[in-house]
């Protein structure tokens, strides 16, 4: 249960009381507007037609965004509340598949007993129905498609889960500890961590995508979300037994991966994380990297949990944050 209590950790919400940072800045050659829902944690997006889905873990609702700007929600209320140690649970993640919205749905809240739709994914047919295509996960934090069939992010079970319509599934890969460097730990806490001393925590796969017949995976890295822990991983996408090739490392706690229409990575890191105060506000970031070069660009920057990127053209591109924010990027036209 390690790997949920981190998870759990790593996304807790901070609600708006908490206070926001500094306004985030995007990088020279992009323009920035952000939108608030106060009150809301915004997690999940992804793009419907012309419409924008998002997920709020603080109602268990979906709301779709169009032209006009508005948020209106929509569906069934999903699930939500807080867990065992206080932090947040509901609706992750909600995809167009088909004639169906698929959602990710987190575990049961501490103050309700175990329903249908918890620990799932969900299907909500035309006729606003809901249909559970498989609840045999721990917590699946986000999922792709592709043809049909599902890769799913099991974060508390540390791994990657393909699974068919029907609900069949099989585990494509499970992702071992992370051992820490003895140097870094020691200035986390001279007196507990020794030269001799050695350190590993749970992987806790968050951010998943597909991209020339690879599967890419972000592991944000357990407790005590060190610096420069973090890593992007990808594996063919038909499997096999050869350990996943690690492509970036050096990241705080990345929690989405996405590539943009010209081919960059982009990472979504959630921020930098101190004991006392937890992930520290403005922390989080948005990078473009070349895999070719491993060249790195800041594209945005002074962001506080944020949580989820979709690119939704060649120019544009949504982050959402838990303290209720959209913030929407987009690449100047050049001259």
């Amino acid at each position: 249960m390690r790997s949920l209590r981190t998870l759990i950790i790593a996304i807790g919400l901070v609600f708006l009381a908490a206070g926001a940072a500094a306004d985030p800045v995007a990088a020279p050659g992009y323009r920035l507007e952000t939108v608030s829902k106060p009150g809301a944690a915004l997690s999940g997006l992804s793009r419907d037609g012309e419409g924008l889905l998002v997920t709020d873990l603080a109602s268990g609702r979906l709301y779709r965004r169009e032209a006009d700007g508005e948020l209106v929600a929509f569906g069934p209320v999903f699930p939500h509340g807080l867990d065992v140690i206080g932090d947040p649970t509901g609706p992750y993640r909600v995809v167009r598949v088909g004639d169906s919205l698929v959602v990710a749905q987190g575990w049961t809240p501490v103050d309700a007993g175990e329903g249908p739709l918890d620990h799932a994914l969900v299907a909500i047919g035309e006729d606003g129905n809901t249909r559970v295509i498989s609840s045999d996960f721990w917590n699946p934090f986000d999922f792709t498609v592709s043809n049909g069939t599902y890769y799913v992010i099991d974060s508390a079970r540390n791994s990657v889960e393909r699974m068919q319509a029907d609900g069949r599934k099989q585990t494509l890969m499970t992702f071992r500890r992370l051992k820490q460097e003895t140097t870094a730990l020691q200035q986390l806490s001279p007196t507990e961590f020794t030269e001799e001393s050695s350190y590993e925590v749970d992987a806790v796969p968050t951010g998943i995508t597909l991209r020339d017949g690879r599967i890419h995976v972000a592991l944000f890295g357990g407790f005590p979300f060190l610096d420069g822990a973090g890593k992007v991983v990808s594996a063919p996408e038909t499997g096999g037994t050869a350990p996943p090739q690690v492509d970036v490392e050096g990241l705080n706690a990345p929690v989405a991966i996405a590539f943009d229409t010209d081919g960059g990575m982009l990472v979504l890191e959630h921020g930098r994380y101190n004991q006392r105060e937890g992930f520290l506000k403005g922390s989080g970031r948005l990078l473009k990297i070349d895999k070719a070069t491993a060249a790195r660009q800041t594209i945005l920057e002074g962001l506080t949990r944020p949580v989820s990127v979709l690119v939704w053209d060649e120019r544009r591109l949504v982050v959402s944050e838990l303290a209720g924010n959209l913030h929407f990027l987009t690449r100047k036209a050049t001259p």
